[in-house]
This record gives C-alpha cells, structure tokens and sequence, in this order.
C-alpha cells in the first residue's frame, strides 16, 4: 500500500516547526528532507522514522523506538517515538536531534 497525500500532510504538519520541508516519494512510501538534508521516512504503512546513528540512535532506542528494516536488513532509520506523534513540539524536538546528529 502507497502512502496517501493526506499521509504525507500530517508529516509534514507534525514537523512543521522545523520550517519548509520536502517530500519525495518512494517504494511506496516518502522521504522528507529540511533544508535538502533527508531526517525522516514515512513506510507504506503509514509509520514515521527518523535517520538516526550513534548516541542519538540509542537514544531513540532507550525511548522505545524500533529500526527500520526491509527484506532482512536494517537501516539507519528509527520510528518516532509514540508520544511524539501526537505533539508535533516533540516531534520537532526529535527531528532537530535527528538533523544535529547528521551534521
């Protein structure tokens, strides 16, 4: 299943504090880019991940999040924490950590 253009405005809305952002569709799902740096996936089933690597991906860990993963391997992406996707100042907070850890 493709994710919808409703899919993609909640996204987009929920990281909304982090300024203009990007989409791209894909496989399916989309990739979401800030300031053309991609931080975010949103899967074909609708789950949001942020990229994430090192102490900012156990930190997610910690939190609860899951890894990414496609036929047998995983990638550096990792699912928004739960009580992010109900408060987009949270969200945006994940998602800066995200785009800082990429720097």
């Amino acid at each position: 299943m493709a994710v919808s253009d409703a899919d993609i405005a909640f996204v987009k809305e929920l990281f909304s504090g982090l300024g203009p952002l990007t989409h791209r569709k894909m496989m399916g799902g989309a990739t979401f880019y800030a300031d053309g740096q991609v931080f975010a996936i949103l899967s074909s089933d609708g789950q949001v991940f942020l990229k994430a690597k090192g102490d900012f991906a156990d930190a997610l860990q910690a939190d609860g999040s899951r890894i990414f993963g496609m036929n047998g391997k995983t990638m550096g992406y990792w699912t928004l924490p739960e009580a992010a996707l109900d408060d987009p100042e949270l969200a945006c907070d994940w998602a800066q950590r995200a785009l800082a850890a990429l720097s």
